[in-house]
């Protein structure tokens, strides 16, 4: 479902600036995979999102997405084969505009668009469903702004729409975050259901190395650009935060220092 072959980017190149952030990066995953992604600040996680959606185009090396080369296509022509999740509660959504009209827009993503209303009363009996899958009672608020909306609801929201229009790619940068505990572990389980019930293929960006090793069924590490280490299957449910640390230690001849990288 999803290629990434000798991926290299570089910022500001010739400038005092210059700064590598992906270098010749592999990458493969099956339809449904589930793969989670830690490495401490600047080890590339962001850069890679941002290359699959389209937002950053590769300085050299080839993007697949279900078979066919978006190497050189940009985030806007990508968009109805990926469904991305931030980690701002407030990014993905339109504050001003009612939770209906904001998953009308969603749902345009992969329909064609014509001078019809968006929120047709058919629409709108799929948005309650779909809304109700979430158990927060939105689907008795379709027509609140959802500047209103508290930042777990917000983000509920934002996996909803990025997931229900069944995207090639699912893309999940942090979007836990932001929350207090409760309302992570609220949108973590809602991920993992939304996931696992539409066999989505997603890549889930995290600083908590358990909720790394706890979601999915693969997990790579990064460091400067490159992918260091790799844990699938059975090798995957056998980690532990500790191991991980061993192992980035043992790789890399130093103890990962970033205190954010280690939060658990």
């Amino acid at each position: 479902m999803l290629q990434l072959n000798r991926i290299y980017k570089v910022f500001n190149e010739g400038t005092p600036d210059e700064k590598l952030a992906l270098c010749n990066l592999d990458l493969q995953m099956k339809k449904g995979e589930f793969v989670t992604v830690i490495g401490s600040n600047g080890a590339g996680k962001s850069t890679l999102m941002n290359m699959i959606s389209g937002k950053i185009l590769p300085d050299a090396g080839e993007v697949f997405i279900h078979g066919g080369n978006v190497s050189a296509i940009e985030e806007h022509a990508r968009a109805k084969m990926i469904g991305r999740v931030f980690q701002d509660p407030m990014l993905g959504t339109a504050p001003h505009m009612t939770i209906e009209e904001n998953m009308a827009i969603a749902y345009g993503r992969t329909n064609r668009r014509g001078l019809g209303f968006g929120v047709t009363k058919k629409r709108k009996e799929l948005f309650k469903e779909s809304l109700a899958t979430l158990h927060l009672g939105l689907e008795t608020r379709m027509t609140a702004k959802v500047g209103l909306l508290s930042g777990g609801e917000r983000q509920a929201l934002s996996l909803l729409m990025a997931t229900f229009t069944d995207p090639k790619i699912l893309l999940l940068d942090e979007h836990t975050a932001a929350l207090d505990p409760s309302r992570a572990e609220l949108v973590t389980n809602l991920t993992k259901e939304i996931v696992e019930k539409n066999q989505l293929t997603t890549l889930m960006v995290t600083h908590n190395m358990q909720q790394a090793i706890d979601l999915g069924n693969s997990l790579i590490m990064m460091d400067k650009g490159q992918i260091i280490f790799e844990a699938r299957g059975v090798e995957k449910q056998k980690l532990t935060v500790e191991k991980l640390l061993n192992e980035f230690q043992r790789i890399k001849g130093e103890k990962m220092i970033n205190d954010r990288a280690v939060l658990i």
